[in-house]
């Protein structure tokens, strides 16, 4: 039993000198002694302090010892603090009893044994420091208890993140192969072909028309494996905080305008139309490579989800930011869908097959937000998607020199199923 719990012990008598003799007989060092002469001193030490035993005078002015017992009894506080009774009164009976039934767990009378005082006042003190020490010890437990409790949810709440995050792993690989596969798929099945032709020596197969055209579909399948594979170490890097920017003034009209007419072969054959709207001159300082990254997944997702309906950009600035919207009228996105769009993997369901890892607008809102910007999605279900991003003019939001974006807070892959079978906005 630890013998660092300190008792406090309360001797109440109405003669000072008997009070300084108990005390004398009862003190030591693992205790400590409270004196008082009357009943309503004691009271005013009892609603202090927490003691382990009270001895207390019966025959005391104003109020004796039964009477305080009594209020003791009453209160929450000193109701459990054990009593002994001190008298100097003849051993009646009726007197001992009534000290019982009101509380005493024992009865001295005067003159006092000083072996037998001092014996039981041990065992109250070492009843009280058990009583002390098996409290502190629940107390402990239940703070034990509760940190159990605290780790298994964390315990559980890991295990559920690395599940979703191993079946997200599985549903992203599988992911990845699908989408690596079709390029590959295309450049294998055109060597072939190739192949066959030179076996033939069918030197028509190669007249400048036609390599021309292999060239071209040999271009757009490399820039489809190129695109899957920027796509992930973005998304690495953003992870890790290295996704540098760089930016550099330059015309943001100037920018769309050259993408736009670097997009005509997939507008072609997405069978759409596309406007442009924009004022003359847009500057700012940006990072101009990853700004066109930002606006040619917007462009993508819009021809991939646009039903080949019309498409319009518009490029403009207000007081304080440079805006590039990009308008489709195909399929929409759910109210429910537009809070999750912006996640890693993450993919609406369509009724239209769609390509791509689902990772175009969480690497585009990183980039946006790199530089103080905003994206944002204005959408209805069959009544199309109006993508905004809007850049701060602001010179003092990017300086010159490179800058790295900071890590994700959240490590873990994004809460989201992916279904290879629907297709989405990226």
């Amino acid at each position: 039993m630890p013998r660092d719990i300190q008792a406090k012990l309360l001797i109440v008598d109405d003669l000072p000198e008997n009070l300084l003799a108990l005390e004398a007989l009862i003190r030591g060092g693992d205790r400590e002694v409270f004196k008082a002469l009357s009943a309503d001193e004691a009271l005013s030490l009892l609603l202090q302090h927490d003691f382990a035993l009270a001895i207390i005078d019966v025959q005391m002015p104003e109020m004796n010892g039964f009477e305080l017992a009594e209020l003791m009894r009453g209160t929450e506080k000193t109701r459990s603090i054990p009593i002994i009774f001190v008298s100097a009164a003849g051993r009646e009976r009726n007197y001992a009893f009534t000290g019982y039934e009101n509380g005493a767990v024992d009865f001295l009378h005067k003159p006092l044994d000083t072996q037998a005082v001092k014996s039981k006042v041990n065992v109250f003190v070492e009843l009280y420091r058990q009583r002390k020490a098996m409290k502190e010890q629940v107390v402990a437990l239940e703070q034990s208890r509760r940190e159990q409790e605290v780790l298994l949810q964390q315990l559980e709440a890991t295990r559920g993140e690395l599940e979703q995050a191993v079946r997200m792993r599985d549903d992203f690989m599988s992911i990845v192969a699908h989408e690596v596969r079709t390029p590959l798929n295309g450049l294998i099945l055109e060597t072939q072909l190739r192949k066959m032709h030179l076996a033939r020596d069918n030197a028509a197969a190669f007249s400048l028309d036609k390599v021309r055209a292999m060239v071209e579909r040999d271009e757009r399948q490399i820039k489809s494996l190129i695109r899957l594979i920027e796509d992930m170490l973005d998304v690495s890097r953003i992870r890790t905080g290295k996704l540098s920017i760089r930016p550099t003034r330059f015309n943001l009209t100037a920018l769309v305008e050259n993408l736009l007419r670097n997009f005509q072969p997939q507008i072609a054959i997405a069978e759409c139309s596309l406007t442009c709207m924009a004022e003359p001159s847009v500057e700012g300082l940006w990072d101009e490579f990853r700004i066109e990254q930002v606006v040619s997944n917007l462009l993508t997702n819009a021809l991939r989800y646009g039903g080949k309906s019309p498409i319009e950009v518009r490029v403009y600035k207000t007081p304080e930011h440079a805006c590039i919207e990009v308008q489709d009228h195909g399929i929409g996105i759910s109210e429910e869908n537009q809070k999750r769009i912006f996640q890693q993997f993450e993919r609406v369901s369509s009724k239209a097959a769609a390509a791509g890892l689902g990772l175009g607008l969480f690497i585009s809102e990183q980039i946006v937000t790199a530089h103080g910007g905003t994206i944002t999605v204005n959408s209805r279900l069959n009544e199309g998607a109006l993508f905004r991003v809007c850049l701060p003019l602001q010179k003092t939001v990017l300086d010159k020199t490179a800058q790295q974006t900071q890590p994700l807070r959240d490590p873990k892959v994004v809460s989201a199923a992916i279904d290879r079978t629907k297709a989405s906005h990226e």
